[in-house]
């Protein structure tokens, strides 16, 4: 429909979204418009009913689809394409859902990466080319925190060796730049650096054709060694960043600086990660102080 792509070239235009929030627009979009016959007269609280009763949606993706379609007519309104907005009068309450983040020990984080500790079986230059690539990619994302999507976008311009920094491009193209503080992490990057530099190809980390990697690449490395350091089965790469966040909190970090590392647009965001710290104090404190004995 040639009002929902008037609206998402505007997104495009004076937004600065990711192409991954403009994908989820149009899904909302396309979902509402086989729903809903005039767009132009809709029934916005038969469409939720329809959301929540039918499809029995989790509150989350309900009120992403009602934002999507709030800005929407908004645009609509604005463009005098409406006089008014059918959001005008109505009003939504949910339950808010606040899940804490899944995490791994700083043990099953040891296991994992002492997968990186022999490589004796590296018996051919792919083996070894291969093996370089992803110690340096969990270590990365053990040592930086770091989301799978800004690692994959990395390339060797991004690093700034004389600073051992990296330059991240993150949601929302913002870019920040990550010190990277272990010399083990960094040694393994600088290694692979200099492999990479003498092939074809500007990205960091690439496939065995020597594309750049997908996310669902870098899963499926996090989860060969996963497996093999027989850690948390159901863990993804994205528990190394809930951990790293919460590790920086639980030792002393304050919480404007782990916002920024993290790349964070709001400080609530990161907010979540002090009642994990709680939470494990909590535990550690009712089962090994010895006052509560006496």
């Amino acid at each position: 429909m040639q009002l929902f792509t008037d609206f998402i070239d505007y997104l495009k235009i004076t937004k600065n979204l990711s192409p991954k929030t403009l994908a989820a627009y149009s899904s909302d979009l396309k979902q509402f418009s086989n729903y809903e016959q005039n767009i132009l007269s809709p029934d916005i609280r038969a469409f939720i009913a329809y959301l929540t009763s039918d499809l029995q949606l989790k509150d989350s993706s309900v009120r992403r689809k009602i934002i999507t379609l709030k800005n929407f007519y908004g645009f609509l309104v604005e463009s005098e394409i409406m006089e008014v907005s059918p959001f005008q009068k109505l009003k939504f309450r949910f339950k808010q859902e606040r899940r804490l983040p899944k995490t791994l020990s700083i043990g099953e984080v040891t296991k994992l990466l002492n997968c990186f500790n022999d490589n004796a079986e590296l018996r051919t230059p792919f083996a070894a080319r291969e093996y370089m690539r992803d110690a340096a990619l969990i270590d990365l994302l053990v040592s930086t925190g770091i989301r799978i999507g800004e690692a994959a976008a990395l390339t060797l311009d991004d690093i700034v060796t004389t600073e051992r920094t990296l330059l991240i491009h993150g949601k929302g193209r913002k870019q920040r730049l990550i010190y990277v503080s272990s010399p083990v992490t960094w040694a393994r990057i600088s290694a692979l650096v200099k492999e990479r530099k003498r092939a074809n190809g500007n990205h960091l980390f690439v496939n065995r054709y020597n594309n750049p990697i997908s996310i669902h690449g870098i899963e499926d490395i996090y989860k060969k060694y996963a497996r093999k350091a027989q850690i948390n089965a159901k863990s993804t790469p994205h528990y190394l960043r809930h951990t790293f966040a919460t590790n920086l909190l639980a030792n002393g970090a304050d919480l404007r600086s782990v916002q920024e590392i993290l790349g964070h647009a709001s400080v609530a965001t990161t907010q979540i990660y002090t009642e994990v710290t709680t939470n494990r104090k909590k535990q550690v404190l009712k089962k090994y102080n010895f006052r509560n004995k006496l």
